[in-house]
């Protein structure tokens, strides 16, 4: 049997879900109604927002864990993976507030929504920390719905308690991941391991391995299984970081629906900056430093600048170097017959799209 193109894959498991994410929401929303009204407004858009982009990776790998354990109830786990997809909205919420993003999947953030909420209201005072506060609760809401779904699923009691024990676990290590990012830009240096540290917490294990041991669990399985899938999770997650490194300096506006960049502008050190610092020169290194340290004042030469020197000085082509031995160590880790043929061509087809990657 011919194997389905992993973007039509992809697509097709993508509409599922939206289809049981705007259930999903919309009976929260009616519930709300009956409550409050203002929170019932910030649950729409957070509808809104939820489905104006995103690929649902992280449903696709909690769905692919499950059938990886011999799990059978193919529409119970579609229903349960929008867990996982609240969980990450619920994160990037909250991420979107410490990054000072306008633009999540090209609509406007939830916290810069409410400071325009705020602007246009007849009180009109701190707008920026209305607009900060609404967000932060909002994404606090979204993350216990998260876990309500799970709660609620209708798998075995045993399971679920494995599976919402394991999602608190997953939650603390992107935790970790974000406090490690924020002090890393806090200092303005880091060394290559802490960096590739910082992005085993903050992506790997939330992006890939967290999803996939969760549908284990779901599927009743917790066994070596689960360590083989980490070996595969790992690698490839720290390549999809940085990936998403280079795509937010190199790549286009329009396919990453927020503003190519902002990691500039936000003085990241990333994989990219710390290897250009160790192979560039010293005035050029300094150069780096002092456009990453420019915010919000950063101008469109100072970025082709930034670019320039990733470029020239082989940075660029070392991180993609680097996260195609990844994505090489993460397919090897799979060859175990124990894996179902359906989840590892899955996983295999995944690995080797990202090598493609334009968005």
């Amino acid at each position: 049997m011919e194997s389905i193109p992993i973007q039509k894959q992809l697509k097709e498991f993508k509409a599922r879900i939206d289809v049981e994410m705007e259930h999903y929401l919309d009976r929260v929303i009616s519930e709300t109604a009956l409550r409050d009204p203002f929170m019932t407004e910030a649950l729409r858009y957070v509808k809104t927002l939820a489905l104006a982009g995103g690929k649902r990776l992280r449903a696709a790998f909690m769905y692919m864990g499950y059938l990886a354990g011999g799990g059978e109830d193919r529409e119970r786990m579609i229903r349960t993976a929008v867990s996982i997809e609240l969980i990450h909205l619920f994160l990037l919420i909250h991420d979107d507030i410490i990054d000072r993003d306008e633009k999540r999947h090209s609509t406007t953030t939830v916290h810069e929504h409410f400071r325009a909420l705020g602007k246009r209201s007849a009180f009109r005072r701190d707008t920026a920390h209305f607009g900060n506060s609404m967000a932060i609760i909002v994404g606090d809401m979204v993350g216990a719905l998260g876990n309500q779904i799970i709660f609620e699923s209708g798998f075995p009691a045993e399971r679920v308690l494995q599976a919402l024990s394991k999602l608190q676990d997953i939650i603390s290590l992107t935790v970790i991941g974000e406090a490690e990012d924020i002090m890393i830009e806090y200092r303005g240096t880091a060394s290559e391991r802490e960096i590739l540290d910082m992005y085993e917490h903050k992506t790997a294990r939330y992006t890939i391995d967290g999803p996939l041991q969760l549908g284990l669990l779901l599927a009743g399985e917790h066994s070596e299984l689960g360590d083989a899938l980490q070996k595969y999770a790992v690698p490839v997650g720290i390549a999809f970081q940085i990936q998403d490194d280079i795509l937010g300096i190199f790549g286009s506006e329009e396919k990453l629906g927020k503003p190519v960049g902002s990691d500039i502008e936000e003085g990241k050190i990333t994989i990219l900056v710390s290897k250009a610092l160790e192979l560039t020169t010293k005035e050029a290194g300094k150069e780096l430093l002092r456009i990453l340290g420019r915010g919000r004042d950063l101008s469109p030469r100072e970025s082709a600048r930034f670019r320039e020197i990733l470029t020239t000085s082989g940075a660029l082509d070392a991180a993609r170097e680097l996260a195609r031995r990844s994505l090489e160590e993460g397919k090897s880790a799979i060859v175990s017959p124990a894996i179902p043929e359906e989840p590892k061509r899955f996983l295999l087809d995944i690995a080797e799209y990202m090598e493609r990657r334009e968005c």
